[in-house]
């Protein structure tokens, strides 16, 4: 059951590979490219072999399991030295930095950081289905068709039957149920009328999928379709009874009672607040203070004539788990929120600030208010917006606020709405006082989010290498998080052999990329929100060093005059830090973090502005 990816979908999102050149295809016929050019792969067995060791995700496959794969019950008496066959040709087809290594009785595929669509359809899969069940509907939506996008043709399209009878029907289930999914997210976002086309299409083709066949109906029903809705119900029915001998199952029979109920069709149908927040990945350890601190600023109900609106405002430098915390502190108040939670982000793919009027249009729609196009007056936008907001309970939560200009539109009006923002710098529109900096992690925190993503077990075995690692890390969360996903992806690996790769300045930044985490892509999306003198001045700032530093010896270093405006920008965007220097030294001193300094110092030199 192929579908397309939802619209809009940014590559980043189909999970590719981090090393750019190797990727492996078993979401329809199995193959290999290099840089986009196909890896010809000779003859069926080959095929197979790569399917099975694929299909192992780095585990030990015996002989046995490859010979039964390729031959089925009755391999020939040569089986063991074809297989040697086919394993050398495939280490010759492949080349570096793919590795098949002989172990005990069998072989095992390192595929390094190569993309496999079969990996990454499962990753978007896991994240729609939390989505999904949190009422993210139009996270779940984007994931879901993204996962789905993964898909070529059938499974395994060119392996033995004995690997196609074994594999395939579990893998097209998967497809399936993802499928389902995505169209249960496209229902509850109100799109029944472009779902029809397509669920006609899928009921022809699997006219016993009672599931499918209730998603038809429901959507036929709240199109006004209502006689189509009850003639695919019959058709149902009696198929089902003449093919299987069954009735129709709760599933199908509750979108046919609603149809005679006259209940959820477009008159009727209600659509609740959508609570649209980030994924949820875990646990935000060594936050604890800053969440219970959240928590309060949110919940607090103000009193008496001068009540202001409720907002907290997190800040931090790019990677430290602003997002993750907001979408934490916002699941566990949401409760206290009856009307719903709503999300947005203030950002583009880019990186670049989105508009006013398209995040006020985006939050009129998740509350239920329809006609908010692309193109409406900003003035018309937020005074419907202040209006559904004056006496609603509800919380809004907007990520990665760029300034005070773009946040202003976006203020929810009346005291029983909390606004949550997060942000790289401190912003006059949410007080001081409701202001929460996040601060780097404490070694023994940092670890404990290490063990979360690789397992407590296998950081307890090699704990002082653990450690190494972390302060490699130096605190950041994004920076542990990298880390931990690589040694999650590969379970064979020592943690000692990461913190080596990290242990090197020269190639720390590089480690520190999987998937579509990538330290670098985050600081440089901080770095094209400066000025561009500011920006030019970065990478020369880093010969200065660490620090603490003070303005007049960046100047004397770089050959800057008057350095402090430059100085104060990266402050405000969380790529320096800053603290009084005391009354001998009479100056403010700043500091790097150290990934920070690393990314400057790599950075090229341009002319400085004089």
């Amino acid at each position: 059951m192929a579908a397309a990816p939802a619209e809009g979908i940014a590559e980043a999102d189909r999970g590719g590979g981090t090393n750019g050149s190797l990727e492996f295809r078993l979401l329809g016929p199995v193959s290999v490219s290099r840089a986009g050019e196909a890896v010809p792969l000779p003859g069926t067995k080959i095929h197979t072999v790569l399917a099975v060791l694929l299909l192992a995700r780095g585990t030990l496959v015996a002989d046995g399991r490859l010979s039964a794969a390729l031959w089925g019950d009755t391999p020939p008496p040569t089986s063991n030295s074809q297989i040697y066959t086919y394993v050398s040709r495939l280490r010759k087809v492949l080349g570096q930095p793919v590795q098949i290594s002989r172990k005990g009785p069998g072989y095992v595929l390192d595929v390094h950081d190569a993309e496999v669509d079969l990996f990454s359809f499962e990753r978007l899969d896991r994240m729609g289905r939390r989505a999904l069940k949190e009422n993210r509907y139009e996270e779940a939506g984007r994931l879901l068709g993204s996962a789905l996008g993964c898909w070529s043709g059938h499974a395994l399209d060119n392996v033995t039957e004995h690997l196609l009878q074994s594999e395939r029907p579990r893998l097209e289930f998967l497809r399936a149920e993802a499928l389902e999914r995505r169209i249960q997210a496209d229902l509850a976002l109100g799109r029944h009328r472009s779902l029809v086309p397509e669920l006609l299409s899928l009921v022809a083709r699997f006219p016993m999928e009672e599931n499918l066949r209730a998603h038809l109906i429901t959507a036929l029903h709240r199109s006004d379709r209502q006689a189509e809705a009850v003639q695919v119900y019959g058709e149902g029915r009696r198929i089902l009874d003449e093919q299987l001998g069954v009735v129709p199952g709760q599933q199908l029979s509750r979108a046919y009672l609603r149809i005679l109920r006259g209940e959820g069709g477009s008159s009727t149908a209600q659509r609740r607040p959508l609570v649209v927040l980030p994924v949820r990945d875990g646990a935000v350890t060594g936050r604890t203070t800053e969440a219970a601190r959240l928590r309060s600023l949110l919940l607090r109900r103000p009193a008496g004539p001068a009540a202001r609106l409720r907002a907290a405002l997190v800040t931090g430098m790019p990677g430290s788990g602003k997002t993750a915390l907001a979408a934490e502190v916002a699941y566990s108040c949401a409760r206290a929120f009856p009307d719903g939670v709503v999300h947005a982000d203030l950002q583009d793919a880019e990186g670049a600030a989105r508009p006013p009027a398209d995040v006020v249009a985006e939050l009129l729609s998740a509350l239920g208010e329809t006609g908010q196009g692309p193109g409406r007056d900003l003035n018309d936008l937020v005074r419907r917006y202040r209006s559904r907001t004056a006496s609603s309970r509800l919380l809004v939560v907007l990520d990665d606020a760029s300034s005070d200009a773009q946040l202003t539109p976006l203020l929810p009006a009346g005291t029983d709405t909390a606004l949550l923002v997060t942000s790289r710098r401190r912003l006059v529109t949410v007080p001081a006082t409701s202001t929460v900096s996040l601060e780097p992690l404490a070694d023994e925190d940092a670890v404990a989010l290490l063990a979360e993503t690789v397992g407590a077990e296998r950081i307890r075995a090699e704990l002082p290498a653990a450690r190494d690692l972390v302060r490699y890390c130096a605190g950041l969360p994004l920076a542990v998080r990298i880390a931990g996903t690589r040694l999650a992806a590969r379970p064979h690996w020592p943690v000692a052999r990461l913190a080596a790769q990290l242990a090197d300045p020269r190639t720390r930044l590089a480690a520190l990329s999987y998937g579509d985490l990538e330290l670098a892509r985050s600081l440089n999306r901080a770095l094209s929100r400066l000025s561009p003198a500011t920006a030019a001045v970065l990478p020369w700032l880093a010969a200065v060093g660490g620090g603490p530093f003070t303005a007049r010896l960046a100047g004397e270093v770089i050959g800057l005059a008057e350095p402090e405006d430059a100085l104060e920008e990266l402050v405000d965007a969380c790529l320096l830090t800053s603290e009084p220097g005391g009354p001998a030294l009479g100056e403010d001193r700043y500091r790097f973090h150290p990934l920070v300094l690393l990314h400057a110092a790599a950075l090229p030199r341009k002319e400085l502005p004089r």
